[in-house]
C-alpha cells in the first residue's frame, strides 16, 4: 500500500514574525501580488511596506470577501498584468484560499500569512471555493502546498478571541476525521491513505487543544502572547492543517458544507460550524459516552457551539435540516470516508441528537 503526506515548504511562527516577511518573500521571487483583507489594509499596511522595502516589489490588492471563481479571475488578471512571480495571501481563511487559487492559475510561488488562527487552511494545497453569496461550491485541490506559511502570534493575539476559538473548532475535528479515515482506509486530500505521521500529528492536535485551549483563550482575551497561545496557534494552523490534509476529512467537514446551504448559518465562522459537525460525527459514529463528555466539555469551556441555535438555526424545521443533510451526503463528499453506513436520514438524526444533547447539557 502506498501512503502519501504533503506539507508546506517552510513554516514560520512567533511574535513579530511579520517583520521578517520581506526576507522570506525574497527567497521566492521579486514581484509580489499581496491579496489582503480590509483588516490588513487598515492595521498592517505600513508594516508590510516596511518589511518589503528593498527586498521585493509589493503590489497590495484588497480582497472582496468571498473565495469565488469571480474574485479569483479578477485578481489573476491583476497579477498577470503586473508580471507577478509570487502571490502572498494576508488575512483570514478566504483571502488565503483566494491567494492560493490565484497563484495556481499563474503557476506562481505562494506565500500565506494568516492574521487569525481561525482555520487550518493556511498550510494546505487546497482552496475552498464558494459562490459570491457564500454557499459552498467545490474544493479546488492544488498541485503543491504553499512555499511559505508565516504566522505572527502578536497579530493573532490582538484579534477578537472568537477567531481563535473558531480555529479550535476547526482543529477539534482533525483527530476524529483522521481516525475514521484510518479505519476505513479512506483517502486523504491526495487520494491516497495517509502515513502514521499524519495520524500522530492529528492526535497531537487534539491533545494540545484539551490541555492548552482554555489557557490560550485567556491569553487572547488579554491580547498577550504566552506559551499556551503559541501552542494553540500551532495546533490550529500547522497540526490541524497537516492532520486534515494528510490524515483525511470525514463527516464533520461534510456537515459543515451541508450547513452552508442554509443562509442563516452564513454569519457564523467555519470552525463554529465544523465544531457542530464534529458533535454530529460523534453521534453518527456511536462514540463512547466518555468521549462525548470530553468533547462537549471542551466546547463549553472554550465557548464553541453545541446546539443548532448557536449557529443560527433555532427552530429550524426537519425539512430544511434535511436539505443540509442531503448536501453533506452528496456524491464525492468526505462523509463517505466514514466506516459506517451513511444516509441523509442518519445524518439528520445525528444532527438533531447532537443538538438535543447540547441543549440538555446547557439546562
Amino acid at each position: 500500500m502506498i501512503t502519501t503526506a504533503i506539507f508546506p515548504a517552510r513554516y514560520v511562527q512567533g511574535n513579530g514574525a511579520l517583520d521578517s516577511l520581506g526576507e522570506d518573500l525574497a527567497r521566492l521571487g521579486k514581484s509580489v501580488l499581496a491579496v489582503t483583507d480590509s483588516f490588513v489594509l487598515k492595521t498592517l499596511k505600513g508594516r508590510l511596506v516596511d518589511a518589503a522595502a528593498g527586498r521585493v516589489e509589493l503590489n497590495i490588492q484588497e480582497f472582496r470577501g468571498e473565495c469565488s471563481d469571480e474574485e479569483i479571475e479578477r485578481l489573476t488578471a491583476l497579477a498577470r498584468a503586473m508580471g507577478a512571480d509570487t502571490v502572498v495571501g494576508i488575512g483570514g481563511g478566504k483571502a488565503l484560499d483566494t491567494a492560493k487559487a490565484v497563484a495556481h492559475a499563474l503557476d506562481a510561488r505562494t506565500a500565506i500569512v494568516p492574521t487569525l488562527a481561525s482555520t487550518d487552511a493556511p498550510c494546505s494545497a487546497l482552496s475552498v471555493i464558494y459562490t459570491p453569496e457564500g454557499a459552498f461550491k467545490r474544493y479546488l485541490v492544488l498541485p503543491r502546498n504553499p512555499d511559505l506559511v508565516l504566522v505572527d502570534t502578536g497579530v493573532v493575539a490582538n484579534a477578537p478571541v472568537r477567531f481563535l476559538v473558531s480555529g479550535m473548532g476547526d482543529a477539534l475535528s482533525t483527530w476524529f476525521e483522521a481516525e475514521d479515515c484510518r479505519i476505513k482506509r479512506g483517502g486523504n486530500m491526495t487520494g491516497r491513505v495517509g502515513p502514521m505521521t499524519a495520524f500522530a500529528l492529528a492526535r497531537l492536535c487534539y491533545d494540545t487543544l484539551l490541555e492548552y485551549g482554555v489557557l490560550a483563550k485567556s491569553a487572547c482575551e488579554q491580547g498577550v502572547v504566552t506559551p499556551a497561545l503559541e501552542r494553540i496557534v500551532e495546533a490550529n494552523t500547522l497540526l490541524s492543517g497537516l492532520g486534515f490534509e494528510s490524515g483525511g476529512l470525514a463527516a464533520a467537514h461534510a456537515v459543515h458544507n451541508g450547513l452552508t446551504a442554509l443562509e442563516e448559518t452564513h454569519h457564523y465562522w467555519h470552525g463554529e460550524k465544523v465544531a457542530f459537525g464534529t458533535l454530529t460525527l460523534l453521534i453518527l459514529t456511536d462514540r463512547p459516552p466518555a468521549v462525548l463528555d470530553e468533547v462537549y466539555g471542551f466546547c463549553k469551556a472554550v465557548g464553541l457551539p453545541t446546539t443548532l441555535a448557536e449557529i443560527g438555526l433555532a427552530g429550524v424545521s426537519d425539512e430544511r435540516l434535511l436539505l443540509a443533510a442531503d448536501r453533506a451526503c452528496a456524491e464525492g463528499e468526505t462523509i463517505h470516508n466514514e466506516p459506517y453506513e451513511i444516509t441523509p436520514q442518519r445524518v439528520l438524526a445525528a444532527m438533531k441528537a447532537a443538538d438535543a444533547e447540547g441543549r440538555r447539557r446547557k439546562g
